[in-house]
């Protein structure tokens, strides 16, 4: 089993930014795909991005791009969301997840192991 602990949520007014994190713990292993995912009151979980085991490659929804910047420590068994210029239409609960294997994928129902969320506000 995997156990996944997001934290840095909170309120930020617009244009402000974050940082979310994600730790790691139990069997963890290697070689795994992280990602964060977001969702917002009466809407479907959505991908925000994706990062492969090296962190060498990285994936992003359009509406984050330029934004948003994920990133991993191994050694730490950690992933980081780096969230900038940050609009009300951000507002949701991050998750983040963890799928084991080394192929980087979009949809939620193809990872293993989920957090318990971070919410993050954003005022106008």
């Amino acid at each position: 089993q995997v156990q996944l602990v997001e934290s840095g949520g909170g309120l930020v007014q617009a244009g402000g930014s974050l940082r979310l994190s994600c730790a790691a713990s139990g069997r963890t292993g290697s070689n795994y795909v992280m990602g964060w995912f977001r969702q917002a009151p009466g809407k479907e979980r959505e991908f925000v991005a994706a990062i492969s085991w090296s962190g060498t490659s990285t994936y992003y929804a359009d509406s984050v791009k330029g934004r948003f910047t994920i990133s991993r420590d191994n050694a730490k068994n950690t992933m980081y969301l780096q969230m900038n210029s940050l609009k009300p239409e951000d507002t949701a609960v991050y998750y983040c997840a963890s799928r084991n294997t080394i192929v980087v994928v979009r949809p939620p129902s193809e990872y293993d192991y989920w957090g318990q969320g971070t919410q993050v506000t954003v005022s106008s």
